[in-house]
């Protein structure tokens, strides 16, 4: 049986990252309810990018925190895909949230 470890200072990492990305969240639907025009979709892009990349980096930090005895990798088209749900979702989310 494998027995795995975590490396605590990446889990605190993973920590700030995702406090991080929530603040940023919460200040960026803020500012879309605000917005008007062209730059509603701009601040929702922006949104999604940054939420998204925050999510998908905490949770990727939280990964690579856990180690195991043996050789672990990842594939590159797997953790781009990945990377690309997470904005998506994290888009629809903002969306979401800011319908009247």
């Amino acid at each position: 049986m494998l027995i795995g470890s975590y490396s605590f200072t990446l889990v605190f990492i993973s920590l700030c990252v995702a406090i991080l990305a929530s603040y940023t969240a919460l200040d960026l639907t803020g500012r879309i309810a605000t917005a008007k025009g062209r730059a509603v979709h701009l601040w929702m892009a922006g949104g999604a990018f940054a939420m998204g990349v925050g999510v998908w980096s905490m949770h990727f930090i939280g990964m690579l925190a856990f180690t195991l005895p043996i050789d672990l990798g990842y594939d590159v088209t797997l953790t781009s895909l990945s990377l690309l749900i997470a904005v998506l979702s994290c888009g629809f989310a903002l969306w979401l949230v800011s319908q009247p």
